[in-house]
C-alpha cells in the first residue's frame, strides 16, 4: 500500500500536470468506487469544475475544485495515468476517466479495484469525519513527545509497532515506514507503548521527520506492484535498512534481520540495534 511519500509523490505529479484545468466529462467504470454520492450526481456535480489545486492529506489526495473537494485514496495498487485520449490503457483495471479542458485525460488504475472516491462542498470539507480523524503528519510542530504520551495513554498496552500503523495520531505511516522508523530510533517493534521514556518518544519523532523527508525526496519506496504514475518508480527501496531484508545482514551491525508477524503483519528488525 502507498504510504505518505508515495502519496505525496503522486500529489506533486498531479499539481503539476492538471492543476486549472477544468472538468469536461468523467466515465465511470467502476461505480462502487464512489462512497457517497450517486454516478448521475457526481458527475453532475464535477463536470463544468476547475481543479484549483491538488492537495494531500494523510494518504489521502485532495482535488481542490472550485466547489467541491474531491477525496481520492489509493488503497493498495491505485495509480493515476495523465495521458492523451488516445493513448493504450490496460482497461481491464480501468475504474475511472477525467476528461480535461487542456484535451488530455487522468486515468485512475487499480487492479485489485479497492479505491475509493468521496465528494465533500468546499466548505464543509475539512469538518468532514474523513479529514477530522486522520492525525498529525511530518513537519508539524504539534507533534511533540507530550503530544504523543497523551494520545497514546490509553493505548499503554498496545506495541510501538500497532500504534504507529494508526492514522488517527501520526498519518502517512504504514508497514514499510513503521519498520524503518522503529529501527532509525533503535526501538524493538515489540515494545510496549508503557515501556516507552521521553527520551525514546522523541527518537520516534525525530526517526519519522528524517525518514519520511527521506523518502519523499527519492519519490517513496517502489516495491511489488505499486508505482507512483506511469513511468515514475521511486527508489527509497534502495536505503531500506530492514524492511524486505529478512535474513540478511543488518548494515550497522552484522547481525542477521528477523522478520516476525506482528498483529498480523510482516515485521522486520534487527534484534542487535533495536532495544
Amino acid at each position: 500500500m502507498p504510504e505518505l511519500p508515495e502519496v505525496e509523490t503522486v500529489r506533486r505529479f498531479l499539481d503539476k500536470s492538471i492543476s486549472h484545468s477544468k472538468i469536461v466529462n468523467i466515465n465511470i467504470y467502476v461505480p462502487k468506487s464512489i462512497k457517497n454520492a450517486s454516478q448521475e450526481d457526481f458527475k453532475l456535480k464535477l463536470i463544468g469544475q476547475r481543479i484549483e489545486h491538488i492537495s494531500r492529506k494523510g494518504k489521502h489526495i485532495l482535488f481542490i475544485l472550485d466547489d467541491y473537494v474531491l477525496i481520492s485514496h489509493l488503497r493498495m495498487e491505485g495509480k493515476y495515468f495523465y495521458q492523451k485520449v488516445d493513448d493504450e490503457i490496460n482497461k481491464k483495471h480501468l475504474m475511472m476517466e477525467f476528461f480535461l479542458s487542456n484535451g488530455m485525460v487522468l486515468r485512475y488504475l487499480d487492479t485489485r479495484k479497492f479505491g475509493t472516491f468521496h465528494l465533500i462542498e468546499k466548505k464543509q470539507w475539512e469538518k468532514n469525519p474523513l479529514v477530522t480523524k486522520i492525525g498529525k503528519e511530518l513537519f508539524d510542530e504539534d507533534i511533540t513527545v507530550n503530544y504523543l504520551k497523551q494520545s497514546w495513554h490509553k493505548r499503554k498496552n498496545a506495541t510501538i509497532k500497532l500504534v504507529l500503523l494508526e492514522q488517527n495520531i501520526i498519518a502517512g505511516i504504514g508497514n514499510i515506514y513503521a519498520d524503518e522508523i522503529l529501527f532509525k530510533a533503535k526501538i524493538l517493534p515489540t515494545r510496549k507503548i508503557h515501556e516507552l521514556c521521553d527520551l525514546e518518544y522523541q527518537a520516534i519523532i525525530d526517526a519519522y521527520r528524517e525518514i519520511m523527508a527521506h523518502a519523499i525526496e527519492h519519490k517513496g519506496t517502489t516495491i511489488a506492484t505499486f508505482h507512483s504514475q506511469q513511468g515514475v518508480s521511486g527508489n527509497y527501496q534502495k536505503f531500506l535498512k530492514v524492511y524486505g531484508r529478512s535474513k540478511q545482514k543488518c548494515f550497522i551491525c552484522g547481525t542477521e534481520i528477523k522478520k516476525i508477524k506482528l498483529n498480523g503483519r510482516g515485521t522486520h528488525y534487527c534484534p542487535s540495534c533495536q532495544k
